[in-house]
């Protein structure tokens, strides 16, 4: 039995998890194992860390095998799930752990798998305490986060029932790229699952338990509000996932706060409340820019909702998006493949949050400025990162989580870790987490 498994550790981002956890200053005080297809390519991820399987153990698994899925499960404590696409391969993993009692984190961005997910698995989660928690990277963990500590900052100063209005993240990634894994679920959502599901999550609270109010509609040109100078920005590709797990940690906020009306004071603190609107976009140089960016993004999105039909009516353009597709295949990384070491320590990411509160009853608004800063590649670096800090956060830290989070479920990351994974992440020394009253020009901090 070990505190974690990571499965699919040959796997571009599994190696990167796995020399994070090797290397982890907690290091004496958990123990992993690595699981993959291949022994050979295990040994070979073992011997390029310089471990043996006697430091850590090798678990030979295919993730199409349900016998070989439940066999890894039962000998770990908590599951790192890299196997995408999650649509083909989650589910049996996901089944595995809540049926077993296991806790679960995974990387994934397809808000129509966990959408799913939440109403086969949510129920049966609860009853046998699993936690399970999608969406620890990139997506959408900085989103989460900083909504969280926005909401925090209000209430410190404007007491326990002040409520956001408005919450606006810009995002400016430096050195971001694709590895071969991310490329195929993105090939997956457009081939296989049904658009229906894809129209779906396009909905607002489309994971929430309860319906909120409707964020503004995706826009061509993005600002943030009470910047000390213009910022400009056009929708960001990866806002659909981001705004649905925060509008999820949302209504799980809001339905225990509604079912523990008799006890206030206890969920007081973590509730958004109910005007709750979120929106993000991606920072561009100016204006015109943004607006270009923005009609030639709706150009391609246009055209890849709208294939479908056209190609019955247009055979030509059938054999054109294969051969693009054909091409894409050998041009864009392999399953394994991603970027070089110096993309990975060169990359960076900062997302500057804006929100503010709801008025008060002379009209009085309180305005909050949160920045998430990562040092290193957003995508495969600093999600590695992320997801290592929330398995070792249910491994070791389960005694000072969330009370949301101990009754098991399909949760958000803040609605299972919370303040531990805010504090993880800011020893990891690879992340800034910071959010301050704006008075003015002047800024007040707090933590």
């Amino acid at each position: 039995m070990v505190d974690i498994v990571v499965l699919g550790a040959t796997g571009y981002t599994g190696r990167l998890i796995a020399q994070y956890l090797a290397t982890h200053p907690q290091r004496s005080s958990f123990t992993f194992g690595l699981a993959a297809r291949s022994q050979s390519a295990l040994e070979k991820v073992l011997k390029g860390l310089n471990l043996s399987k006697d430091d850590v153990p090798a678990f030979i698994m295919d993730v199409t095998n349900p016998s070989d899925v439940v066999a890894v499960v039962q000998q770990a404590k908590v599951v790192i799930n890299t196997i995408g696409p999650y649509w083909r391969w989650g589910t049996s993993v996901v089944r595995a752990c809540v049926h077993h009692g296991k806790h679960y984190v995974d990387l994934t961005g397809e808000v129509h798998w966990i959408k799913d997910i939440i109403f086969e698995l949510d129920y049966a989660a609860v009853k046998s305490g699993s936690i399970v928690v999608p969406c620890c990277g990139l997506d959408s963990v900085p989103s989460d986060i900083l909504a969280f500590v926005a909401n925090k900052t209000l209430k410190s100063f404007g007491g326990p029932s002040t409520t956001i209005d408005l919450s606006t993240s810009a995002w400016k990634l430096g050195g971001a790229s694709i590895s071969g894994g991310t490329f195929s679920t993105i090939l997956t959502a457009l081939e296989d699952v049904p658009k229906h599901k894809l129209l779906a999550i396009r909905q607002n609270f489309a994971l929430s338990p309860v319906e909120g109010t409707h964020s503004a509609r995706p826009r061509m040109l993005y600002t943030l509000p009470y910047s000390d100078r213009p910022v400009y920005g056009a929708w960001y590709f990866m806002a659909i996932t981001n705004s649905q797990v925060v509008q999820r940690s949302w209504g799980l906020y809001e339905l225990a706060r509604r079912l523990n009306h008799h006890n206030a004071t206890a969920v007081a603190p973590f509730s958004y409340g109910p005007n709750f609107k979120y929106e993000e976009f991606v920072i561009l140089p100016n204006a015109l820019y943004a607006m270009i960016y923005s009609i030639v993004f709706a150009a391609i999105a246009a055209l890849l909702v709208c294939f479908q039909p056209v190609r019955y009516l247009l055979p030509v353009l059938v054999a054109e998006e294969m051969t693009a597709r054909w091409l894409a295949r050998r041009i864009m990384p392999g399953p394994g493949e991603g970027p070089s070491e110096k993309q990975l320590r060169s990359g960076s990411v900062k997302i500057t949050n804006i929100t503010t509160s709801s008025p008060n009853s002379q009209g009085e608004k309180i305005v909050v400025q949160s920045i998430f800063r990562g040092r290193g590649d957003p995508g495969y670096f600093l999600s590695s990162v992320m997801i290592s800090e929330c398995a070792l956060a249910l491994a070791l830290d389960g005694a000072i989580l969330p009370q949301i989070s101990t009754g098991g479920g399909i949760l958000t990351p803040m609605t299972a870790f919370g303040d531990v994974l805010v504090e993880r992440l800011r020893r990891s020394g690879y992340v800034d987490i910071e959010s301050e009253l704006l008075v003015g020009t002047e800024a007040r901090k707090t933590r």
